[in-house]
């Protein structure tokens, strides 16, 4: 698919369709306390007994999957880049996920234990753990702030999200606290250091923005950068490189450059999640319905084809083997054609995204992603603790689904996003 991108692409400003809108939420709030939100890696496959790397399963709380290679890092002298992992876990959670370390002994790795963190066990392996490499999670998650005898309100809807499929929209997490990813993704595929920056630092949100983040940002679009410096606090750690770089310099091109370029490519993944969440919404009434140029996905392997039939494959999309797909732009995406082709059209332009220039995609080759997934081992439970009154909902999802969208099913609530806006549960195939 050929499109132009905007700078400022239309944020989603009401909130995504559901598709089970005939049932009541139960409303309530997650993430009361990081025990309450449990999250485990479901391994794609089993260590191998030898090699130079070492697999081992880590257990974090209220801790970024980065800042736990950090600390890995760290403590055994490896090169963080020489980490592998599968996907990126909550924060703010008790987060079970596996790593690979290469040149290190599994016995001295699992006496690994800090604050927060500790090495659950390990064994040799020959590979280094690559993104994408995991068959899925499972969660297990309090809703608190509810009526627990509402449990019972519950099991009609997963019922019916396991019969049909759950959207498999991205989390807001994808958008980032601010729900902006998305527009600085277009900065920098438009390659506009001017507009990255003034977003990336600018552009204050008294809703969203909390001081002294506020006083930064607002301080930045007065053009005082060193007011705007002195309010960034430590914390805020590459804003504060960024804007030293642009007081140094007077080059926003410069400045730019000094951007992360995982952050960068967070910000792009997130411009083409903004892409794929709004052709899911355009056709959340009939997820598994097959139309006239579709491109299917097919669950058991991940691969895509063209139908060609909808008599013949149909049947295959109600028995849940395959399901029509949608697009993550890029400049080696295949595009469906027909009635699909124009939905998906249509779907970047209401957001802005009339095209995107591909030359610029870099190492974003697009890809195409399940408009639904099933949800499996479903389970509830209710009662109360020393906390109050919760309800339990546990599942698994495949690699790459948000936990947060089936909660909302549940809910009828916007389920907040974790606190930093760049560590949830993201889609771990198509960055």
């Amino acid at each position: 698919m050929s499109f132009t991108v905007l700078v400022e692409p239309t944020t989603q400003d009401t909130p995504l369709a559901y598709a089970t809108p005939d049932f009541p939420g139960i409303g309530g709030e997650i993430r009361q306390r990081p025990e309450d939100f449990f999250v485990q890696e479901i391994p794609l496959y089993e260590p191998t007994g030898e090699g130079e790397h070492v697999l081992f399963e880590i257990q974090k709380v209220n801790m970024t999957t980065f800042d736990a290679i950090e600390a890995i890092g760290r403590i055994h002298d490896i090169n963080p880049r020489e980490i592998g992992y599968a996907g990126l876990k909550d924060a703010k959670a008790v987060s079970r996920q596996m790593l690979t370390a290469p040149r290190v002994d599994e016995a001295k790795l699992v006496t690994t234990k800090v604050q927060n963190l500790e090495v659950l066990w390990a064994a040799r392996h020959r590979n280094k753990l690559r993104l994408g490499h995991l068959a899925g999670n499972r969660f297990a998650i309090r809703i608190r702030k509810v009526d627990p005898l509402k449990v019972v309100t519950v099991r009609p809807v997963l019922d019916l999200l396991c019969k049909l499929g759950m959207p498999n929209y991205f989390g807001e997490q994808r958008f980032g606290r601010r729900g902006d990813n998305d527009k600085l993704g277009a900065a920098v595929l438009a390659g506009d250091a001017k507009a990255l920056l003034s977003r990336f630092l600018g552009s204050p949100d008294v809703l969203k923005d909390p001081r002294p983040f506020l006083d930064a940002r607002l301080a930045f679009d007065a053009h005082d950068y060193e007011k705007a410096i002195k309010h960034w606090p430590r914390s805020a750690g590459v804003e504060r490189r960024v804007l030293a770089r642009l007081i140094k310099t007077g080059s926003a091109g410069k400045a730019a450059r000094t951007l992360p370029e995982k952050l960068q490519r967070l910000w792009v993944s997130a411009l083409q999640s903004r892409v794929f969440n709004r052709v899911v919404e355009k056709r959340i009434g009939a997820l598994g319905h097959l139309i006239d140029g579709d491109l299917a996905w097919r669950h058991d392997n991940g691969a895509v084809f063209r139908v060609e039939d909808l008599a013949v494959e149909q049947p295959r999309a109600d028995a849940f083997d395959i399901s029509p797909s949608g697009p993550l732009p890029g400049h080696r995406m295949t595009d469906p054609m027909g009635a699909a082709l124009a939905i998906e059209k249509e779907a970047a332009a209401e957001i802005g995204v009339h095209s995107f220039d591909t030359s610029r995609m870099g190492e974003f080759a697009g890809a195409r992603r399940p408009l639904r997934v099933m949800p499996t081992d479903t389970t509830l439970s209710s009662g109360t603790d020393e906390f109050g009154p919760h309800i339990t909902v546990a599942f698994t999802l495949p690699a790459g689904s948000f936990a947060t969208v089936l909660l909302r099913e549940i809910m009828k609530t916007e389920v907040q996003s974790p606190d930093d806006g760049t560590d949830g549960i993201i889609e771990d195939k198509d960055d």
